[in-house]
């Protein structure tokens, strides 16, 4: 089983853009670093400005160091935080071209992990050879001070605990809400009041004093998923110094969660569809049949093991909605469409322990029963400070309506009683277009049947953008660079590598 799992990971653009790999790359370790750039800078700001980065050896081609970064961006001398940084520098000894920053998504997921496990497979082997290719963990992620919630054991009961009510009612809403309100409650206790500044904008500015110690006047950015959120706010609050900025995977930054939430659901009752016309043309499928009638036998599994939990060897029950992660997680590759089948052939015959590794992928809990880099609680942190509660009940109902009407074999198992609404910090994000006037162009990139951030989303993205650049990879999974589409590729490097522009609306089938 581990084995599989290993697989996965290196096929895999996992949870909202993260992405990982199992092969590393040597290069050189250098502990050089640029003056820092300190133009225009406030005096208030100017210490956190001038910092001078103290690089280390951190493994084989890579060096490591720290920033410290103020804790209120609209209050500089509140305190600070720490922000963690990984470096790799050109892996043919060249002198870099600047330094490329690189955000795998989320929000929550460490780029410092993305860089140090899988630089090749982050950047690809021509960005990596001349660039100084940057990981940073964003606030409240992995090795930058964190969002703290529940030990392993608590994090197991929350996401995985069987519900004690029927689906559906009062009291089950009720059960789901006081669940969420523990967690939040954890959450405020243990992370030492960071909580109110978890947000996309102060991430963004901290991106900004990460270019300017890195010594860099403008930004060179790759940002994957909610990367692409990042980058877009970046450019609306720094339009003048962004360089090649790349967002690829798309978010909308004028969605509220509701609309996401409901979006995404038919993006991945779309790819589960493609999923499984792809699976009825294999001799392993577990499935018979038409694409319609394959859908109907995944949705009475899911209602049958809604009813009857499934046990697995470790002890665990698997109920409909762990069910309902597991495939999803392989759904944001391709390449990993074999393992859902792995999976639901198991369910099928009554084991769900290949289920449980795919939904244990997703909340990146590691074999040991570990969750790794405090992913799934600076997910949440940053999602309920970024988007407001701004739906009503009437709203959520046409949702739910539509999902009924759309995504048939997901729907039941969506939409759930928003956790944010008992988070005990109130939301301070805006959801409103980004047009960043100004700035030098900036590539978005959207795949036409990305589950997790929709094609729609690029286009508007690259719409509201005033230097807006639309890139189409035609084809399935999330994100589109480096995922061996060469038109896309060559399209991405000639922009990061030598600054020429794509052609706005290139579409590459």
């Amino acid at each position: 089983m581990a084995a599989l799992v290993a697989g996965l990971v290196a096929a895999s653009l996992a949870l909202s853009g993260c992405l990982y790999s199992v092969i590393p790359a040597p290069a050189p370790v250098s502990t050089a670093s640029l003056a820092p750039d300190t133009s225009g800078v406030s005096a208030d700001l100017l210490p956190f400005y001038s910092q001078e980065l103290a690089w280390e050896g951190c493994g084989e081609g890579f060096d490591c160091t720290t920033v410290d970064a103020p804790l209120d961006w609209a209050d500089p001398g509140a305190g600070d935080i720490e922000l963690a940084l990984i470096r790799h520098r050109p892996s043919n000894g060249a002198e870099p071209i600047g330094s490329l920053l690189v955000n795998p998504g989320g929000p929550g997921s460490s780029g410092v992990a993305l860089v140090r496990d899988s630089v090749t497979f982050a950047v690809g082997e021509d960005l990596e050879a001349a660039y100084d290719v940057i990981g940073f963990d964003p606030r409240g992620v992995g090795a930058s001070t964190k969002v703290r919630c529940y030990d392993a054991a608590d994090m197991d009961h929350y996401l995985y605990d069987i519900p004690r009510n029927e689906r559906g009612t009062d009291a089950w809403e009720q059960e789901m809400l006081d669940r969420h309100a523990g967690f939040a409650e954890a959450c405020d206790a243990n992370s030492d009041g960071i909580l109110p500044f978890i947000t996309t904008p102060n991430a963004a500015r901290d991106m900004d004093l990460l270019r300017a110690v890195l010594g860099d006047e403008k930004l060179n950015y790759l940002g994957y998923s909610y990367g692409s959120l990042l980058g877009a706010t970046y450019a609306g609050l720094y339009p003048e110094r962004v360089g090649r900025l790349v967002l690829d995977g798309a978010i909308d930054p004028q969605v509220s969660m509701l609309e996401l939430d409901l979006t995404q659901g038919l993006g991945f009752e779309s790819a589960l569809r493609a999923y499984m016309a792809d699976c009825l043309e294999g001799s392993d499928c577990p499935f018979r049949g038409t694409v319609d009638d394959a859908m109907a036998d995944l949705g009475t599994l899911l209602a049958s093991v809604d009813r009857s939990p499934l046990p697995a060897s470790d002890g665990r029950l698997m109920g409909a909605d762990s069910l309902q992660t597991a495939i999803v997680a392989p759904l944001y590759s391709e390449g990993s469409w074999p393992y859902l089948t792995v999976a639901l052939t198991d369910a099928l015959q009554g084991n769900p322990d290949v289920a449980f590794q795919l939904a244990d992928f997703y909340y990146d809990r590691n074999e040991d029963g570990e969750y790794v880099d405090s992913f799934f609680e600076a997910f949440r942190a940053y999602n309920c400070m970024d988007y407001p509660i701004d739906w009503t009940a009437d709203d959520v109902a046409a949702a739910q309506a539509e999902l009924d009407e759309k995504a048939p074999t997901i729907a039941p198992y969506w939409l759930t009683p928003a956790p944010c609404s008992v988070w005990h910090h109130p939301a301070s994000g805006t959801r409103e277009p980004i047009t960043a006037e100004g700035a030098a162009p900036i590539v978005v990139l959207g795949t036409t049947n990305d589950p997790a951030t929709p094609y729609e989303w690029a286009v508007s993205l690259a719409d509201q953008l005033s230097s807006g650049v639309l890139v189409t990879r035609v084809g399935e999974g999330h994100t589109g660079f480096n995922k061996g589409n060469q038109c896309v590729d060559d399209a991405i490097e000639a922009y990061l590598l030598e600054g020429t522009v794509p052609e706005d609306g290139l579409r590459c089938e």
